[in-house]
């Protein structure tokens, strides 16, 4: 960022105070962070710009769900946010003998603000590899068991291919294909004439709207990403990143906002 950040002053314990940050994402996770940024004074301006289309397999994916609610898995991986809200639309069940693996703290908290529960979270590296990695200490060894690895269209297949080639029974399931959502001219005219102080961008997917939709992005906007992979993803798509959360995390994702406007205080 070459720009120098248009800064609101800031309330005592409100370091946010006065700022619109844009929030990429709706549902129990986008309503989550929406709260998370009004407790630190910001304005969160809700715009989903990603939202799940129904996978080319629909007969595959229900007769998953079916055997999942009858307790047909030992494990349910569930590699994102997204993943949570298909789970949500279909109101799957699944019963308390099938244990849950997120890959991360944000699909974590998506399954918990859903209803879910998550079993499993990596420790470290919150990706499909970092959950790859835990598994065996997780499941203390365990081998043959039945897990239904839900992912998107897009994803790479790297839990279910390096789950099986450890001997687990995997049925991997195509759940949802991403899809743009449009946003609102007064999101895009607002965004381009530099009233968001700052954009969260959550995935690869949502640098990708952004870059095409409200982009290009003003200097004085801060452009936070979730990880270093999502950083990756919007160098590839054009997208300026400004700073990057510690950790994989929704509330990471904010502080480093939150960091950023008092470094600049």
């Amino acid at each position: 960022m070459t720009g120098a950040i248009n800064l609101p002053a800031s309330g005592l314990g409100k370091p946010l105070s006065g700022w619109r940050v844009l929030v990429p994402r709706g549902g129990p996770w986008g309503d989550s962070v929406a709260a998370s940024l009004r407790s630190r004074g910001a304005t969160p301006v809700v715009a989903p710009l990603i939202n799940f289309g129904p996978a080319d397999d629909l007969p595959a994916l229900e007769e998953a769900l079916r055997k999942l609610a009858a307790g047909g898995f030992d494990w349910l991986t569930v590699t994102s946010a997204t993943t949570v809200d298909v789970l949500a639309s279909y109101a799957a069940v699944i019963p308390a003998s099938t244990k849950v693996a997120a890959v991360g703290e944000t699909t974590a908290a998506a399954l918990v603000a859903a209803g879910y529960r998550a079993d499993i979270v990596p420790s470290e590296d919150n990706s499909a590899k970092g959950l790859l990695e835990e598994w065996e200490a997780a499941t203390e060894g365990q081998l043959g068991l039945r897990v239904l690895a839900l992912r998107s269209a897009i994803a790479k297949p790297v839990l279910s291919v390096g789950l099986a080639r450890i001997g687990h029974h995997v049925e991997a399931v195509i759940a949802y294909r991403t899809v743009g959502v449009p946003a609102s001219p007064k999101v895009i005219e607002d965004v381009r004439a530099g009233r968001v102080n700052a954009v969260l961008v959550t995935s690869g997917s949502v640098a990708e709207q952004v870059q095409s939709q409200l982009g290009p992005i003003p200097e004085t906007t801060l452009v936070a990403a979730i990880g270093p992979q999502t950083r990756k993803d919007a160098a590839q798509v054009g997208l300026r990143v400004d700073v990057v959360a510690e950790e994989r995390t929704a509330e990471s994702l904010i502080d480093a906002v939150v960091n950023a406007a008092l470094a600049s205080a």
